[in-house]
């Protein structure tokens, strides 16, 4: 029997196997983010305190120094949020916002008054002056002054200068002050608790250098709390900000999603509940803006949408997407474009073919709709839109264009003794191609060997676009096991090299991630489908034995 003919024994059943997945795996995909959670309810829908910036419209930012937020503007947030929260927490006194202690008093409100510090010395002076002033003028509205925020972690003063602007503004008003940082930063700079009047730690389980499941994260919360208090005897110890993002990247077993920050806020109140503590929750709005500092997650941790509505319930089921059946229609759209495609310049016939094109149209389609998901959440910008959207264009054609070929290899040919001239043909265009996929093979292949480059690298705040990239690697890996005779064809060098990094450069991002994380295993084998057959090709033309 020869060599090609033993190979599709098993090819073809294996390449009916990898559509059939890809398509249950989309339509699985959808119905879980569809279906609702049961979580522990939540014994108040009332908070004690929450963060609040007011810049969470399309292209406010706290970093335009022209930027002023007015009064009635402020005047509405803090209306809306005096339903749920008994205190707000502010983080600068410039931009309008010294007007917030005064209209917090309107609604009963206090206000937990953030004093901005950094690097440059004027500014200092002028948010100090700001506060002062608010401190005299509103004096009965504050539960406290937090002079600095994470400066130390920003590493832009010194303890020592921090230290003098506390002691400062300390001795200036008798409303208690404070300084806000991670609970790390107090543990390394301990002195500064003799200069404050209590001490304000931050505990954000999905953003420790060892990051927290969820379903372990406010048991971590109430460790870190009872260590510090253990540290610092005799001093209050206020939860200064903790929550949990709705949406961004994984980072290992740290899972950013909806239904895990309702998950967390609930148990949060709960464990707050039990114990005599104060406490304020990030954040009350999603601030688009921070997206520009940490990626997608960085904008989703209010408890408010922008818009101002509520994310999730405190009591019942919570569902992670409510849209998701959208993305079956996706799929069900994605089914009926292939079909048509196929039925144009067909040179095969039965119904394989048609069945291979439906599965590959519905796993595309819903591939799709993920990665239009990821683009709502992500996109910060109409370059980031245009160029997200082109690359979700050209995915989808990809698969199209694979699925065909697919297709007429898995149906009977019009012409049995006509190999597929799609696998074979050799065009030159400057080179010598393997295949007229070349190009597009190519061109993913960049595309993922750039984008794991920057993973490994610079890959804190980077997504993982699953739903780009499953569509040209899926669809390669499935033509690829599809070959017969043609299998022995030598890739181009720079397709050799890119699949030898596509290979490091996936498992590297399973390490950083300690395997803990689902999505970089998804990650790793979507580098493994498009970088093997061009491997297993290479070694075949190499070996002797391999030459057909």
């Amino acid at each position: 029997m020869p060599p090609h003919t033993s190979y599709a024994r098993f090819a073809r059943p294996l390449a009916w196997i990898v559509l059939v997945l890809a398509a249950v795996f989309g339509a699985a995909y959808w119905w879980s983010l569809g279906r609702p959670v049961n979580l522990p309810d939540s014994p108040t829908a009332r908070i004690a305190c929450v963060s609040y910036a007011p810049f969470r419209l399309e292209g406010e930012t706290p970093f335009d120094p022209h930027a002023f937020v007015p009064p009635e503007r402020i005047d509405a947030d803090l209306k809306a949020l005096s339903t749920r929260f008994d205190c707000v927490r502010t983080y600068s006194m410039s931009q309008g916002l010294g007007a917030v202690p005064d209209i917090a008093r309107r609604y009963g409100m206090k206000v937990l008054m953030g004093i901005w510090l950094g690097r440059d010395p004027a500014a200092n002076e002028r948010e100090i002056e700001l506060g002062l002033a608010a401190a005299s003028r509103d004096h009965d509205a504050l539960r406290g002054i937090v002079v600095g925020n994470e400066v130390l972690l920003r590493n832009e003063l010194s303890e020592h200068a921090l230290a003098a602007y506390i002691e400062r503004v300390n001795a200036a008003t008798d409303v208690p002050v404070t300084y806000a940082d991670v609970w790390e930063f107090w543990q390394k700079h301990p002195a500064l608790a003799k200069v404050t009047d209590y001490i304000t730690i931050h505990i954000l389980p999905y953003w420790e250098d060892e990051p927290v499941a969820p379903e372990k994260a406010v048991q971590h919360v109430a460790d870190v709390y009872r260590k510090m208090k253990a540290e610092f005897p005799g001093k209050e110890i206020m939860i200064g900000e903790t929550g949990w993002p709705s949406q961004g990247r994984s980072r290992r077993n740290a899972s950013a999603s909806l239904v895990n920050e309702a998950r967390y806020v609930r148990e949060f109140l709960n464990y707050a509940a039990t114990v005599d503590m104060p406490y304020n929750v990030i954040e009350a709005f999603d601030q688009p803006w921070k997206r520009d500092l940490e990626g997608t997650v960085g904008g989703f941790w209010g408890i408010f949408d922008t818009q101002a509505r509520p994310k999730f319930a405190m009591q019942g089921p919570v569902v992670e997407e409510p849209r998701w059946t959208w993305a079956i229609a996706a799929g069900g759209v994605g089914v009926l474009l292939f079909l048509l495609a196929g039925s144009i310049r067909r040179r095969w016939r039965g119904v394989s073919g048609w069945l291979a094109l439906a599965l590959a149209g519905f796993a595309t389609g819903t591939a799709l709709a993920a990665h239009a998901r990821l683009l709502l959440f992500a996109c910060r910008g109409d370059v980031e839109w245009s160029v997200g959207i082109a690359v979700g264009l050209a995915g989808g054609l990809t698969a199209l264009s694979v699925a065909r070929a697919i297709a007429s290899r898995l149906a009977a040919p019009v012409n049995p003794s006509a190999v597929a001239p799609s696998l074979v043909e050799r065009r030159r265009l400057g080179i010598a191609w393997t295949d007229v996929f070349t190009p597009q093979r190519f061109f993913w292949m960049f595309a993922l060997t750039l984008y794991g480059i920057l993973m490994v690298f610079n890959g804190r705040y980077r997504d993982f676009p699953i739903g780009l990239f499953a569509m040209p690697c899926i669809g390669f890996f499935v033509l690829a096991l599809l070959r017969t005779r043609d299998r022995a064809l030598m890739p181009l060098v720079e397709e050799r090299l890119m699949a030898i990094w596509l290979v490091l450069l996936g498992a590297s991002v399973v390490v950083q991630e300690t395997g803990a994380n689902a999505v970089s295993w998804g990650w790793l084998l979507l580098n493994l489908a498009l970088a093997l057959p061009v491997l297993i090709a290479w070694r075949s033309r190499r070996s002797p034995a391999g030459a057909v």
